[in-house]
């Protein structure tokens, strides 16, 4: 690129998987059928009574500014529903909704991570966040995850990698691109250690909701008041292109958050806040628990029928939707990483997913994941064709 721009900027590195999904839609308009597991997004449109809150929202004139902080009453409904989800009381003052779940967290590393600083993180990871972290003129410490943690920060990582730099862990719980989930006791030790670096704790929870075998993914405030918790609509409650999320802040936090938003952003969607409103009733609770149970069955369907291909996947994801292989048995001198892998597999099979090199650094050349978003009938054919590739 010749135009000039920051450095900042210039070391944003895009999604490998973009790449993927334009040559996907390249073959699809030339008439290819192409099946998708590349792309994190529920397959389902939103919930109905969220959409019609959201149209009675714009019909009624609800289309100006909220106050930055979100509106009253969904940062009150967000409040009560970790006291009904978790029983964990909390006050609305300390909730901020925000654009996606983006938005809270440029908000955490705008107010929380100095220049030079660094973040501590696993790798493989949710590549966002390294990407905010030099954004805001910070660093990335990363820990090198494997299938003994389920590749998940513990509270050792933080005593064996933390240095004079680090000032900040995230975690998340889902986490993407594992699916994998930290047990109460496992936040409960992360916490206290990160506490004895003098550290802050932030946890990514924008899957929670989407959990199986009868788990119910803890939230780190119920461990900790001093967590700065993450979450979304996106996910678990279908909302993707609404752009809505909040953070949850320690007592003290508000005004800078307050501050932070007005300047970033000003405030979230003013129609979007309206509709998620309608997110936490029954009628929309019973569509989602429905549709997790779906997700679930296919994760049930794909699991074993990717292992029976020889992908190697030595832990079974509690989470999200996805489920991240050790492709190393797929490799030879024609296919030698995963990013060759996911081109060879969208050219000869038809099969989109997203190579590991996306999600860090640690074992990416051998590893993939797969998004269980779509049909098990679609993701059954998926198998075959991968199957019946001629791996050369």
């Amino acid at each position: 690129m010749n135009k000039p721009i920051t450095k900042r900027a210039a070391d944003i590195s895009p999604f490998h998987v973009m790449d993927i999904l334009a040559q996907a839609k390249l073959l699809q308009s030339q008439g290819n059928d192409i099946i998708h597991m590349e792309v994190g997004e529920p397959d389902f449109e939103t919930p109905e009574p969220v959409i019609e809150a959201g149209v009675k929202a714009i019909k009624a004139g609800k289309t100006h500014y909220t106050p930055a902080l979100g509106l009253p009453e969904l940062r009150e409904a967000i409040a009560n529903w970790y006291q009904t989800q978790y029983q964990v009381t909390i006050s609305p003052e300390r909730v901020v909704v925000t654009p996606g779940a983006s938005g809270a967290l440029l908000l955490v590393m705008g107010a929380l991570l100095e220049q030079g600083k660094k973040v501590l993180l696993a790798d493989p990871g949710y590549p966002c966040n390294r990407h905010f972290a030099r954004f805001v003129e910070g660093g990335v410490n990363a820990v090198p995850v494997t299938s003994d943690s389920r590749y998940q920060l513990t509270a050792n990582h933080v005593e064996q990698y933390w240095d004079k730099q680090t000032s900040m862990a995230l975690v998340a719980s889902p986490s993407n691109p594992t699916g994998t989930v930290l047990k109460k006791s496992e936040l409960s030790a992360l916490s206290d250690s990160v506490k004895k670096q003098k550290g802050t704790l932030v946890v990514d929870e924008i899957y929670h909701g989407l959990t199986y075998d009868g788990f119910q993914a803890p939230t780190a405030l119920s461990v900790s008041d001093e967590a700065f918790v993450i979450n979304s609509f996106s996910k678990f409650f279908g909302m993707t292109g609404w752009r809505l999320g909040w953070l949850v802040v320690p007592e003290g936090y508000t005004e800078i958050m307050d501050r932070l938003a007005q300047n970033l952003f000003l405030a979230a969607p003013t129609m979007s806040q309206y509709a998620a409103l309608a997110a936490f009733q029954n009628d929309t609770l019973e569509i989602l628990e429905q549709r997790r149970q779906t997700f679930e069955a296919r994760r049930n369907v794909l699991f074993p029928t990717l292992k029976q291909l020889g992908f190697k996947l030595p832990v079974i994801p509690q989470g999200a939707f996805y489920l991240y292989a050790d492709c190393s048995s797929m490799l030879n001198e024609a296919i030698p990483d995963s990013m060759a892998l996911s081109r060879f597999l969208l050219k000869e099979a038809g099969v989109a997913i997203t190579p590991g090199l996306d999600f860090g650094r640690f074992d990416a050349e051998k590893h993939c994941r797969f998004a269980y978003t779509t049909s098990e009938e679609r993701l059954l054919e998926a198998v075959d064709r991968i199957a019946e590739a001629e791996f050369k």
